[in-house]
């Protein structure tokens, strides 16, 4: 991905409509409880996750790194995120590393979080480069793997499946042949991430991963950013009208983040991102079997402004989480996953239909 695009989708993202024209968390209704008998102040956020302790169930999601512009500068977003992912105690993911594994005159962009407390680092590369491709015929190496890891001082690498993202645009890595094979081969000596970027990760996906050898997965479902909208602006501005099509018709593909949860509950730890938009959400995903949630544009225009700016928003929504927790009689993250919750909607919808297709396996 070219330094160019990198800053296009951070200026789309802040500026265009980009969500999915439906939020299926909206659907997920929790079951309060009237009798919490707790202490407010005594709830307790912490969870390990990877082996990492975290303050709170939250990760700041992959979004950026590999450029530098007049009016956007990647290594600030990303040194803003880390310092208030550090600050907040919370984990954080950046955005791909493959430009500067090529330009290494990008790194700083990227290894700027080394330069922070931050309790669980994220590091990221496509999929699609563990594959040849038309422009790129030799797949990333495992030293190359290592060293994006090393680049940002990552716990875990995310592979990110973005493949609807990949057919909007005009030079997509449309190559997926082999990916299972190569992510196999990769995750006996890297601990990995499979992450979907807003298609959602589906049952038969989830155990083909799991079998893999993968350590973690993140559903990246339907109902926040949609990539094929974000494509569908960018190729509007150049004037790529076989794209613009391609990113409108596709706007809203994809498993629904709810669904995609429930469906990838298969045994490893799960980190629900898609459209979550605040610390009820967050409590909505654990509720279904989450180990934590992930966001990402909801933190963009605060990190272009600053990490106070960020660290305010993040404390905001873990006060949210706890007053859900507390309206829900929960006194750690660990007793969500007992409570109760109700499916409206069209997320009823889908899983009403899934649960049949499946032979009622989640």
């Amino acid at each position: 991905m070219t330094p160019e695009r990198k800053a296009d989708h951070v200026d789309i993202c802040l500026n265009k409509p980009v969500n999915a024209s439906y939020n299926y968390w909206d659907d997920v209704k929790l079951v309060h409880s009237a009798l919490p008998e707790l202490n407010y102040d005594d709830i307790d956020t912490r969870i390990k996750l990877f082996d990492k302790e975290l303050s709170a169930p939250v990760i700041i999601a992959a979004m950026t790194g590999g450029f530098k512009t007049d009016k956007y500068d990647a290594e600030q977003i990303n040194g803003n995120l880390a310092e208030a992912a550090a600050t907040a105690g919370v984990g954080m993911g950046v955005g791909s590393q493959r430009a500067a594994l090529k330009n290494r005159e990008l790194e700083r962009t990227f290894s700027v979080v080394k330069g922070y407390d931050v309790p669980l680092v994220i590091g990221n590369i496509g999929a699609p480069q563990l594959v040849p491709q038309k422009e790129e015929k030799t797949p990333l190496t495992k030293d190359e793997l290592q060293s994006a890891r090393e680049q940002v001082g990552a716990d875990i690498i995310a592979v990110h499946l973005n493949y609807l993202q990949e057919i909007c645009m005009v030079d997509g890595d449309l190559n997926a042949l082999d990916c299972l094979k190569a992510l196999k081969d990769l995750a006996s000596d890297i601990p990995l991430l499979a992450k979907e970027t807003g298609a959602g990760l589906s049952r038969e996906a989830a155990l083909k991963l799991k079998e893999a050898g993968v350590a973690g997965l993140d559903v990246g479902g339907l109902g926040g950013t949609s990539f094929a909208a974000v494509e569908k602006h960018r190729a509007e501005h150049y004037g790529d009208k076989v794209h613009e099509r391609i990113g409108t018709t596709f706007w809203d593909w994809g498993i629904p983040t709810p669904i995609s949860v429930l469906e990838s509950n298969v045994g490893l730890p799960l980190i629900a991102t898609g459209g979550v938009r605040n610390g009820s959400d967050i409590a909505s995903a654990l509720v279904l079997g989450a180990n934590a949630a992930g966001m990402a544009r909801q933190f963009l225009a605060a990190a272009v402004e600053s990490a106070a700016a960020v660290t305010e928003l993040l404390n905001i929504i873990i006060d949210e989480l706890k007053s859900s927790m507390f309206l829900l009689g929960a006194g750690t993250v660990k007793d969500l996953a007992d409570k109760n919750y109700i499916l409206t909607g069209k997320t009823y919808q889908w899983y009403q239909q899934r649960q049949e297709h499946l032979g009622g396996r989640f």
